[in-house]
């Protein structure tokens, strides 16, 4: 699979130059490229590693001298990064899936299954449930009983879906993700002293230890279009209302969605993020890596958590913050930066104390 410099182009709206006639199968940092291969130097500072491979065409930044990189060709778009997504889209060969039932995949008779699927070996379809077109699930998935998948989405190996999930279009799920597990949701049946932690805050705490009872998850989960979801991740279905999951959110590996939760559309949730039971969580909201979000909190449309952030009280909209507990992004670092200043300050302290006791000795 080539393509022209020309073509390229053209797919991606870019600008184009030299011999956009070149042809390339495939892009790599240009100290790897070979002459059939698009170096990818997005940025000048990794303009010069250009002569350590054999490229003769590269996508570079606009404005870029090209010709004195020593190319034949180049892209020159305005968003280096932006472009990449659709010229990475373009290249992706995918995982080798045919279209097609494996024999050894269970489809239950009441399971409807769309034009143009792929269902890979071992993989289950559980009565009354709705596989779109041009979907493929790969070797040993499980999709629960009366749970629907959009058109055109890729549930990767391992992943499972449970029962009454519905998921919209090109829903994307990488290895091992869960869907529509039960949430973690347990009751004592006298006032428990995680109870009575949280409302004295560990001044009055009185309570016998007691056996938990399950408050069953009777919920699913309804997530929009254009989702994905990265490795080993996991969304719990709802209690008595469906979990729920906007349009567009893009979830990394290893986060954890609790029970009831609602987020908005466009999300970005990084690695190792968790978000309580019954929380809500606004539009194009991103929750760096290992923040995460207290039980029956709002975080506001357009906030950004910084990595590690524990948010544990309502967040206003498009406001970055930072630290544990979570405050004002330029608070945490006004605090930290007082911080650093600590040892130095009390060395200084120290100084002035011996000063003024010899002055008083003296005197």
């Amino acid at each position: 699979m080539s393509h022209s410099i020309a073509e390229l182009a053209a797919a991606l709206g870019v600008e184009a130059v030299g011999d956009t006639a070149v042809k390339v199968s495939g892009v790599t940092e240009p100290a790897l490229a070979t002459k059939s291969q698009l170096a990818l130097a997005m940025d000048p500072k990794y303009a010069d590693t250009i002569a350590d491979g054999s490229a003769i065409a590269g996508m570079l930044w606009h404005g870029a001298d090209w010709q004195g990189l020593g190319l034949k060709a180049a892209l020159l778009p305005t968003r280096p990064r932006f472009s990449l997504a659709a010229l990475t889209a373009l290249m992706d060969r995918g995982q080798g899936y045919q279209t097609g039932i494996h024999p050894t995949a269970v489809i239950d008779p009441t399971a409807e299954i769309g034009a143009d699927v792929s269902i890979g070996a071992f993989t289950i379809v559980s009565a009354g449930a709705k596989i779109g077109r041009a979907s493929v699930l790969a070797p040993q998935v499980f999709v629960g009983c009366n749970s629907q998948i959009g058109d055109q989405s890729l549930l990767r190996e391992g992943t499972k879906i449970g029962a009454d999930v519905v998921v919209g279009k090109r829903f994307v799920t990488q290895q091992n993700v869960s869907v529509g597990g039960d949430g973690f949701s347990f009751v004592t049946p006298e006032k428990s002293a995680v109870e009575q932690t949280r409302d004295s805050l560990g001044a009055d705490v009185s309570a016998a230890g007691q056996a938990w009872a399950r408050i069953h998850s009777l919920g699913g989960v309804i997530i929009g279009d254009d989702v994905e979801i990265g490795s080993g991740s996991s969304v719990d279905r709802g209690t008595v209302r469906p979990t729920q999951i906007g349009n567009g959110v893009k979830i990394d590996s290893l986060v954890q969605v609790g029970h009831n939760v609602v987020i908005g559309n466009h999300c970005l949730l990084c690695a190792q993020a968790g978000v309580a039971g019954s929380s809500r969580i606004g539009n194009y909201v991103v929750l760096g890596g290992q923040s995460g979000v207290a039980d029956n909190v709002f975080v506001g449309d357009g906030v950004i958590a910084g990595g590690g952030s524990i948010i544990l009280t309502n967040v206003p909209a498009g406001r970055a913050v930072l630290g544990y507990p979570a405050i004002k992004m330029e608070s945490h670092v006004d605090m930290y930066k007082g911080m650093r200043r600590l040892s130095r300050m009390v060395r200084d302290i120290s100084a002035l104390k011996k000063a003024v006791f010899k002055d008083d000795q003296s005197g």
